[in-house]
């Protein structure tokens, strides 16, 4: 699962490191800057927006016919969505037609992505012994940081084999190009993956539901909103720090870009490499204080973040990068295995699909967009440091309600697995 979620992100932050830098010039040239990072930040937006409808179709089809077929297809729609964005022919080219075209492949690249959150989670957890469940669920949250490396470093790679214009130009298009092959490697790997013993056992017993998503809402309309809330933090903290900072920095601070990129790029193998760990404690001790505990730890570090970005200093803004590095993972990692306990196997893929892309969209979808909003021309951080306060505190509230709620016992409409396992 590791390998598949890590290309299937591949794709998405490439296109997010690319809006940040490069889609602004190339298919909204008649903008103002600040307006064209705002267009391009849409058209990343967009892919959030989508991916609840890919977590809705690929949800349902995941709890009717099996996690592993439709995590091939997740696989091959963001492949094929990203390769073709690489051949999408600039604004001075086509026109109008240019940011179009973007568009609607950054919707299939949502709906993909969409079906593959959930599933490689639920496939990964489902496969682990005994007193594994969140290591297990957690190596395909590595995906997320490993995607992120990869594609800042074959960006990096590609920008430093040419001139600074020529990649401007038409070099960007090599790493989305790349995609192809890369989606071949990951598809026969995941070929060979066997199915969830979970989802067999609910064959076997003949309990299959022919309208998941309905069952699944049956858990309750509050449990579920308390979770999406949990998840907002993590995910619009990890948008800023990995996207809007890029722009940010390049833009209104006068940082390198590349700096910037390998400062985001150390962060994430720190985050990568932090995951296992952080998914052990939990297994040994439970998730819940950790989960509260890394919230506030978050809460902290963004009232500090963007102040030592705006130092000017590289040193400063580096400690900056390597503690959210530190600190993003140890929510990030057992937030999918909190959201899927909620659910019965039965209807497992379509509850967390749901909850996870909702929560992807109110979290990570609008923070770049917010951030660049709230920055406007002029520059200034405070009011997106005070953005990401705000969303922690929100994250902490709910997961504090939520696990209160499930250790006192509150009658649930259907079975939910502890969330302190």
């Amino acid at each position: 699962m590791l390998v598949g979620t890590t290309l299937e992100w591949y794709d998405f932050f490439l296109y997010g490191t690319a809006a940040a830098l490069i889609f602004n010039k190339q298919f909204f040239p008649e903008l103002s800057p600040g307006a064209g990072t705002l267009a391009a930040f849409s058209t990343f937006a967009v892919g959030f927006i989508a991916r609840p409808v890919g977590g809705l179709v690929f949800g349902h089809f995941g709890d009717r016919i099996g996690r592993r077929n439709t995590l091939i297809v997740s696989l091959l729609m963001m492949g094929i969505a990203s390769t073709l964005i690489g051949l999408v022919p600039n604004y001075g080219s086509i026109g109008v037609w240019a940011p179009v075209l973007l568009v609607l492949l950054r919707i299939v690249q949502g709906i993909g992505l969409g079906g593959e959150g959930a599933g490689a989670t639920l496939m990964s957890m489902e496969h682990a012994p005994a007193g594994k469940k969140n290591l297990y669920a957690g190596f395909p949250q590595m995906g997320t940081p490993a995607g992120l490396v990869l594609a800042n470093l074959v960006f990096l790679s590609t920008n430093a084999l040419m001139p600074s214009t020529s990649f401007d130009s038409w070099g960007w298009r090599i790493p989305f190009l790349l995609s192809g092959l890369l989606v071949i490697i990951g598809l026969v790997i995941r070929l060979h993956v066997e199915e969830s013993p979970s989802f067999a056992k609910v064959v076997s017993r003949n309990s299959v539901e022919r309208f998941p998503l309905r069952e699944a809402v049956r858990v309750g309309v509050g449990r579920m909103t308390l979770t999406m809330g949990l998840m907002i933090a993590n995910s619009a903290v990890a948008y800023v720090f990995m996207v809007f900072t890029l722009s940010y920095g390049s833009e209104h601070l006068d940082y390198d870009r590349d700096f910037l990129i390998i400062c985001v790029s150390v962060a994430a193998v720190i985050w990568f490499l932090a995951i296992p760990y952080w998914t052990g404690v939990a297994d040994r001790r439970g998730r819940r204080t950790m989960f509260l505990g890394g919230s506030v730890a978050l809460l902290v570090w963004c009232i500090a973040f963007l102040p030592m970005l705006d130092t000017g200093s590289e040193v400063v803004t580096a400690i900056a990068f390597l503690g959210m590095g530190l600190i993003v993972p140890v929510t990030h990692c057992v937030q999918g295995a909190i959201i899927a306990d909620i659910f019965p196997a039965a209807v497992r893929y379509s509850g967390t699909s749901l909850v996870l892309q909702i929560g992807a969209i109110l979290g990570g979808g609008l923070a770049p967009i917010i951030s660049s909003a709230l920055v406007g021309d002029a520059g200034g951080s405070f009011g997106v440091t005070v953005y990401m306060v705000i969303v922690c505190l929100i994250s902490l509230a709910c997961a504090t309600v939520l696990f209160r709620s499930a250790s006192s016992g509150a009658p649930e409409t259907v079975p939910v697995a502890a969330t302190s396992a």
